[in-house]
């Protein structure tokens, strides 16, 4: 017990330590009182945007798509990655394709996609599903050719269909490499809902609340929204590396 309070307390040291330098800066003139907004008016703002409830319109919107495009891009890679890797015909067909594409970076791709579905929900969802698509296709590939031979070997002998192969040895054997696909696609997705509410600024979300501070030169907003939205992704990615490790561990003890 006495070791785990000390780790906390030096975990806390640094985060009071800025905090303490952060109210210290605010008070330094009116220059410096604009970029490090005092924590008593950062409390204040925040309050307000609780009780107005227009931060969480502006959250429940970014999560949402988060989650959504998570879904829909991690379903898709994995069926895809799976497909590749126990189908050499659909790894040339889809493999040279798909490496060529996911090597233009995500942004280059944005102006495109406003063309083709506008600058709505749709592009945004799509820009997090893409985003979400390429890691969990590379890794679930990767993980179902690294399944051991003797495995593939066994299904061989119970004569097992392909259908069976794939449910029964093979995903198993390659989950740990499609959980982390998934947790590099949680990330990925979280970045990627940000950047299509920055640039496509129509609508609720987090990244329309942080253009909203800039436009009318609210930095207690500005700065909000930053600490809201690295919360939250820390808070998404705890719960998830939790749901990994039991999912994984359940796994490996049938």
């Amino acid at each position: 017990m006495k070791q785990r309070l000390s780790v906390i307390f030096k975990g806390a040291l640094l985060p009071l330590a800025l905090l303490g330098t952060w109210q210290w800066a605010s008070g330094q003139g009116a220059a410096a009182a604009y970029i490090f907004v005092s924590l008593g008016d950062l409390a204040h703002s925040l309050r307000d945007l609780v009780l107005t409830g227009e931060l969480w319109v502006h959250l429940r919107a970014s999560l949402g798509r988060t989650l959504a495009g998570l879904l829909l891009g991690g379903a898709a890679g994995i069926v895809t990655g799976a497909l590749m890797a126990q189908s050499p015909l659909a790894d040339r067909l889809i493999g040279p394709l798909f490496h060529s594409i996911r090597q233009v970076p995500l942004l280059g791709l944005i102006p495109l996609l406003g063309l083709w579905v506008g600058n709505g929900d749709g592009a945004k969802l799509l820009v997090i599903a893409i985003a979400a698509f390429y890691p969990t296709v590379l890794n679930t590939y990767a993980g179902m050719r690294q399944v051991e031979g003797r495995l593939r070997e066994v299904g061989q002998v119970l004569t097992l269909t392909r259908w069976q192969t794939l449910r029964q040895i093979l995903l198993p054997g390659a989950m740990p490499a499609i959980v982390t696909g998934v947790t590099h696609a949680l990330a990925f997705a979280w970045l990627a809902c940000l950047g299509g509410e920055l640039l496509f600024a129509a609508g609720p979300g987090m990244g329309s609340l942080l253009l909203n501070g800039e436009v009318s030169g609210r930095m207690d907003v500005v700065l909000l929204a930053v600490l809201v939205i690295a919360l939250l992704a820390q808070a998404m990615n705890v719960a998830f590396a939790r749901l990994a490790r039991l999912l994984v561990k359940g796994r490996s003890s049938e």
